[in-house]
């Protein structure tokens, strides 16, 4: 658990680490990823720890919609009119490389499907 309390993304939340921030609020905070994947790469985590998308409860529910509303204003902000991906890693097999939730925000170029 010590782990959780002191991983990169609650480092940038708490100011630690600095990071390019384009979004503040009492439940999340947005900034662009440092490795971006697409002309736009912009990362969305929520303050409260949550290790993992398995971890969600119910309760969640309401930060969850709102994580995903703060994606559709970052995405007209960030002028993604054309389209623009959404992705959540889960665990080490999904990709997911910190233990904490955290939604993917990318744009500005074509995607195709499958993913990677």
């Amino acid at each position: 658990m010590a782990m959780l309390a002191d991983n990169l993304f609650k480092r940038i939340i708490d100011g630690k680490i600095s990071a390019k921030i384009i979004h503040d609020d009492d439940l999340c905070i947005a900034f662009h990823d440092i490795g971006p994947q697409a002309p736009v790469h912009v990362l969305i985590i929520p303050k409260k720890v949550i290790p993992t998308h398995d971890a969600l409860t119910p309760e969640d529910g309401p930060l969850i919609g709102h994580l995903h509303l703060v994606a559709v204003n970052l995405a007209q902000e960030l002028g993604l009119a054309e389209g623009y991906r959404l992705v959540i890693n889960c665990k080490d097999r999904g990709g997911q490389t910190v233990p904490h939730l955290h939604m993917h925000l990318l744009g500005g170029r074509d995607f195709h499907w499958p993913p990677g």
